[in-house]
Parts: C-alpha cells; sequence; structure tokens
C-alpha cells in the first residue's frame, strides 16, 4: 500500500484561523491577515478545535494518491461522501496480469493462501478468455458496419474489457485520487482509524492521518478514532485497547 499526500490547501492553519477570525471581528480581512503570527494561529486554532468549532476547517482541502488497495477497500471509501474521487478504470484499462491484494488472516495460513492466489489465477483466465471470445464477436460487427479496421479493435477492445471486467473479484488492486476537506477527514479518521475499521482502509487511514499531521500539525493534533479524544461510542463492540490506541495516535 502506498499514500501520498499529493496537494494541499497552502498555509491551511492561517487560512482556517482567517476564516474563524472573520466570523468574530469587525475589521477586515487585510487586518485579520496583518495580525496573525506564527504564534497566534497556534494559539487560536487550539482554542477552536477545543471548542468544537469545526466549520471553518472546511475551507482547507487535502488530495490524496492511494496505491495498493483492494477493491473491497475502495468501496468503503466512496461512502464517504463529502468528497471528490477518481478511480483506475477497469471499463478502459486493460488488466493483463491484474495484481490482488491478500487479507493477512488468508497469507498467515498456507492452505488458505494457495486456495487464495489459486483463485484468482482462475479469474484472470477468465477473463482473457472472455475479452478474447467478446473482441472476435464486437471486431467483426464493427467491421460489418463499415468501420475501418483500426478503428474496429480499438472499439472490439473498449467492448470486450468493460464486461469482462465482470469476473475480477473484490481482492482486485486499484488506485485512487480522492480530496476531502479537513472536517469531513476528521469524520473519516474518527471511524477508520477505529480498531473496529476493516484491516485494509484502517491501515489506510492512519498512513493518511500521518501525511495529513506532517502539512497541518495543529488541525491533526488530537485527530484520530473517537476515543483518542473522548469515550469509546463503540460499547459492548469496544475493542477494550483504549489507552494502547491514545499512544499509538499520541506517537503517530
Amino acid at each position: 500500500m502506498k499514500v501520498k499526500l499529493i496537494e494541499y490547501t497552502p498555509n491551511p492553519e492561517k487560512v482556517v484561523s482567517m476564516a474563524a477570525k472573520l466570523c468574530y471581528s469587525p475589521v477586515g480581512v487585510n487586518e485579520i491577515e496583518n495580525d496573525l503570527t506564527d504564534e497566534k494561529v497556534d494559539k487560536f486554532l487550539n482554542m477552536l478545535i477545543n471548542i468544537g468549532h469545526e466549520s471553518p476547517i472546511e475551507h482547507v482541502n487535502f488530495t490524496f494518491a492511494v496505491e495498493g488497495i483492494s477493491r473491497s477497500c475502495s468501496h468503503q471509501i466512496v461512502r464517504h461522501r463529502i468528497a471528490s474521487f477518481s478511480q483506475q478504470s477497469q471499463r478502459y484499462v486493460t488488466l493483463g496480469n491484474f495484481e490482488y491484494i491478500i487479507p493477512p488472516e488468508i497469507e498467515s495460513i498456507p492452505e488458505a493462501k494457495e486456495l487464495f492466489i489459486e483463485s484468482m489465477e482462475k479469474d484472470q483466465k477468465a477473463y482473457d478468455e472472455l475479452v478474447d471470445i467478446l473482441f472476435d464477436k464486437h471486431f467483426n460487427n464493427f467491421i460489418e458496419d463499415g468501420k475501418t479496421e483500426k478503428e474496429a479493435k480499438l472499439l472490439a477492445q473498449k467492448k470486450s474489457i468493460e464486461d469482462a471486467r465482470y469476473v475480477f473479484p473484490n481482492a482486485c488492486e486499484t488506485k485512487m485520487v480522492f480530496t476531502m476537506n479537513a472536517r469531513s477527514l476528521f469524520n473519516f479518521f474518527k471511524h477508520r482509524c477505529c480498531e473496529r475499521a476493516q484491516w485494509e482502509i484502517r491501515e489506510m487511514a492512519t498512513l493518511m492521518l500521518k501525511e495529513a499531521r506532517k502539512a497541518a500539525p495543529i488541525i491533526f493534533k488530537n485527530i484520530g478514532p473517537n476515543c483518542i479524544a473522548g469515550a469509546c461510542p463503540e460499547g459492548n463492540m469496544s475493542c477494550g485497547k483504549m489507552s494502547e490506541i491514545r499512544e499509538k495516535f499520541k506517537q503517530l
């Protein structure tokens, strides 16, 4: 898995501070900006976050590139609605030798891993055969419709892979670029850094948080699963490791 913060709003903590101060200030933006030293930004942002005034942090965005995750993981990511997503297309990209993600629990058992890999190889074989069968059909149809051989090949290739992809499993590796504002990331981290989140998206979210803290250390200082700033909301489903989790995200 690879997680990279590829872009974010410049000076995010200053932007948030300016937006928040404007709500309570009789002066204009220029006066607010000139008065904002690094020390004042630090003090004001800490106060802002401690009192739970989160709407100003919506003004800053963070764009992540993620590779080496499964389609199963990406389906969970897109459930976070206040975000923008771009994902590698199986409709336009021919996967002649698709990569896949093996869950750690399966990889730890030799017979389970062997069965899993065998299943992936069968999916690849079925995909390749379906592409060939569908290509022949569509190519001939396009030739009959008067397309040139070059045009028919391009169109037939696209038509064949968009249906053949249905045999691919949730384990199929994918790549994504997505953008969230800081407030949406707060929500994302609270849910997906939690021990009750599935292992893959939890690992990805933790790597994302690590990147976000480098870019905006004050904004994301006390962000992580719900339990690092209060009681665990999971009740009887709690992992029971609150102290350990708090220390983990303190040291992240």
